[in-house]
C-alpha cells in the first residue's frame, strides 16, 4: 500500500469518528463539553494531515514527515481524551468545580489561558453523559485514537525505517 492508501485509510476513520460526534451531539442531543472539543481538534488536524499526505503521495521519508506531523495530532488527542477519561473517574469530592463556557473563555481570554483552564478541567467534563456497552464515551473516543495511531506508525515505518515500496 502507498502513502496515499493509508492516509486515505486515516481521512476515513478520522471521518467516522466526527460523524459519531456530530450525530450524538445533533440526533442523541449530547452537547460536547470543552474536552470534547478539544478531541475534535486533534480529530480534524489528523484529518488535514491525512489529506495532505494523500493529495502529495510522496515517496520515501516524505511519508514518514506526514507520519510524525499525524502521530503529533493524534498524540495531542491521546492526551485530551486520556485526561478525559481520567477527569471521570475522580471521586464526586475530588472533580474540579465548573468553570465558565468555552465560547466565553475564548472571547476573554488568551488562548494560552483558555488552553491551560479546559486541559485543567472542570465540573462538566467529569459527567458521564452516555456509555455504549459499558464504555464511556471519552473512552470511545481515546480507543478511536489510538486506533487512529497505527495510520501514522505505519506512514513512520515506512517513511524512515525503509519500507519505500509503493
Amino acid at each position: 500500500m502507498t502513502v496515499r492508501h493509508w492516509s486515505l485509510a486515516g481521512l476515513a476513520f478520522c471521518a467516522l469518528m466526527m460523524a459519531v460526534a456530530l450525530a450524538l451531539q445533533y440526533v442523541a442531543g449530547l452537547e460536547p463539553c470543552p474536552l470534547c472539543i478539544f478531541q475534535r481538534v486533534a480529530v480534524i488536524v489528523a484529518a488535514l494531515v491525512f489529506l495532505a499526505a494523500a493529495i502529495h503521495d510522496p515517496r520515501g521519508w516524505g511519508g514518514g514527515v506526514y507520519g510524525v506531523l499525524g502521530l503529533a495530532a493524534v498524540g495531542g488527542g491521546i492526551a485530551v481524551a486520556g485526561r478525559h477519561v481520567w477527569l471521570q473517574s475522580l471521586p464526586a469530592d475530588q472533580v474540579p468545580s465548573c468553570g465558565p463556557g468555552l465560547d466565553y473563555m475564548v472571547e476573554v481570554l488568551p488562548m494560552w489561558d483558555v488552553l491551560s483552564r479546559v486541559l485543567s478541567g472542570s465540573g462538566e467534563c467529569a459527567a458521564i453523559e452516555g456509555a455504549w456497552l459499558g464504555v464511556t464515551l471519552p473512552q470511545w473516543t481515546l480507543v478511536g485514537f489510538v486506533v487512529l495511531s497505527l495510520v501514522p506508525i505505519v506512514l513512520i515505518a515506512r517513511g524512515f525505517l525503509g519500507g519505500r515500496r509503493g
